[in-house]
């Protein structure tokens, strides 16, 4: 089944105080599609004083917002799931064209994961509870949850929608208003909901600013009348997103880059059966959203007794995936979500080459016909080597990973542990000792073991060292967006004494 490139209006406003409204100094920038380098739409260049609007909004509306029952919040975000479920397809498409992504993968993961963060989140808030202590005869401790205010989000454009997802229920679900900027390179799944969602909540609940980093980010970051600021990217601007918020003593949760290992030991070739066949494929998921995921496994480590008959094996996996229209639903691997991102990955394949690495399949461009010819497609790209590569060390984003050798789980694990990161990670074994120990031992948030690039809502995210702190997803998501406050309650008629 092949789909065809959605229809946009010609240009599109920022969402502010519950209405879509121009950009005050009257700036667009054009959003073209990866696909083909065709244009969407305009959206708007906003600056300061735009954020300052987003701002100003939030704060008038976030007393009566955090005075909302939980029932009452929980109703609306369940009606947001709701919208996008039925209307999926076109969520889908439009993330697509938006992305590069291949459309099998936005309507089978990105958009049906989103909905079950919205839905998740929802039936969360129902369940959260305050806690008493009687701390003697007659004094009480109490503690309650409360919302901090007002929240700026920052997400990235590798899964628009979805990173949405995972910020925006959270923080609403808890109480606060929220003004979020999508990355410039992929406003449309934002607007779409918004355009869908606008009657749902009060006005100023949902605030939503396009623009670039430090035209509209930086402002938002460092913004006195924000209380939270929560971003998920690139390390060096997560640094630079950390400093705008101390300026206020604003708590950050920072989701960064990663550099995951995806460890291999001998006994998954101990069988030809459909196990082995599942790691195949997750040593192949390198290549998954075209590599442009903070938990990509991007450096293969497996061990050398079966390193040559599963290479051989991985390699004609990697052969074999279907890189073509994104359009059309038989597509495995798409375009790349930018010309810069595309420029980038060319030049950290052309780096391996130089350093000394094997390619083993991949390594060019994909030029496509017709069309597709002006879109940013890359092959799926394997480079034997060594952990000491740049491409071993240095985040690519990119459907590129580097393979190399371990002899037994000591060195795995040393390989696995020699990075700057520390985000995602997997483990594939039949030995129930390695299934435990090895991850165990791994310095990452995340690991999968026999699986990888699974994302459920009940499962906490986030990373060790370079890749961040704080977690995305699961209840404990809920305390990033919160204060505690304690009443402590004497019941004593006698006073102290002291005076």
């Amino acid at each position: 089944m092949a789909y065809s490139k959605p229809k946009f209006k010609d240009k599109y406003g920022n969402f502010i105080n519950g209405k879509f409204v121009e950009p005050i100094g009257g700036q667009y920038f054009d959003n073209t599609s990866p696909i083909d380098n065709t244009q969407i739409a305009k959206y708007p260049r906003s600056q300061k004083e735009d954020v300052d609007n987003a701002v100003a909004a939030a704060n008038a509306a976030k007393d009566a917002w955090g005075n909302t029952s939980a029932g009452e919040r929980a109703a609306m975000l369940n009606k947001v799931a709701e919208i996008i479920e039925a209307n999926l397809e076109e969520f889908a498409l439009v993330e697509t064209c938006d992305n590069g992504k291949p459309i099998r993968e936005t309507i089978n993961a990105d958009i049906p994961l989103s909905i079950d963060h919205w839905r998740y989140f929802a039936a969360a808030i129902r369940t959260e509870e305050s806690s008493m202590a009687e701390l003697d005869a007659n004094t009480i401790s109490i503690n309650l949850k409360e919302p901090l205010g007002v929240v700026g989000q920052i997400i990235p454009w590798n899964f628009p929608l979805l990173m949405l997802s995972w910020k925006m229920p959270p923080a609403l679900a808890a109480g606060n208003c929220v003004i979020l900027k999508p990355a410039e390179q992929t406003p449309s799944t934002a607007t779409l909901l918004m355009e869908k969602i606008a009657e749902i909540f009060p006005p100023g609940v949902i605030n939503i600013v396009h623009g670039f980093g430090p035209e509209a980010g930086k402002p938002l970051a460092s913004h006195s009348g924000v209380d939270k600021v929560a971003f998920t990217g690139e390390t060096t601007t997560g640094q630079l997103i950390m400093q705008y918020a101390s300026k206020n003593l604003n708590p950050v949760t920072m989701e960064l880059g990663g550099k995951s290992p995806n460890i291999f030991f001998n006994s998954v070739m101990d069988e030809d059966d459909a196990f082995l066949d599942k790691a195949i494929e997750g040593a192949v998921l390198f290549a998954f959203n075209q590599g442009e995921v903070c938990t990509c496994p991007s450096r293969l480590l497996v061990q050398e007794d079966i390193y040559d008959a599963f290479m051989e094996r991985v390699v004609a996996r990697t052969k074999a995936a279907i890189q073509a229209n994104p359009y059309d639903a038989s597509t495995m691997v798409g375009a790349q979500a930018s010309n810069d991102q595309y420029e980038k990955i060319l030049s950290y394949i052309k780096i391996g080459k130089e350093e000394g690495a094997k390619v083993l399949t991949g390594g060019n461009a994909c030029k496509l016909d017709g069309d597709l010819s002006n879109g940013y497609y890359i092959e799926p790209t394997i480079l034997e080597g060594h952990n000491k590569m740049r491409v071993f060390q240095e985040e690519i984003f990119g459907p590129v990973v580097s393979v190399t050798k371990f002899k037994d789980e000591a060195e795995a694990i040393e390989i696995a542990n020699d990075t700057l990161y520390g985000l995602g990670a997997g483990v594939w074994s039949r030995d129930a000792h390695q299934l435990y120990q090895v991850p165990r031992a791994i310095k990452a948030g995340r690991v999968w073991v026999n699986c990888y690039h699974a994302y459920p809502a009940h499962a906490p995210f986030g990373g060790y060292k370079k890749s961040g702190f704080g977690r995305e997803t699961h209840l404990m998501m809920m305390n990033h967006y919160r204060q505690t406050k304690n009443m402590l309650i004497s019941y004593d008629k006698n006073k102290l004494g002291f005076f």
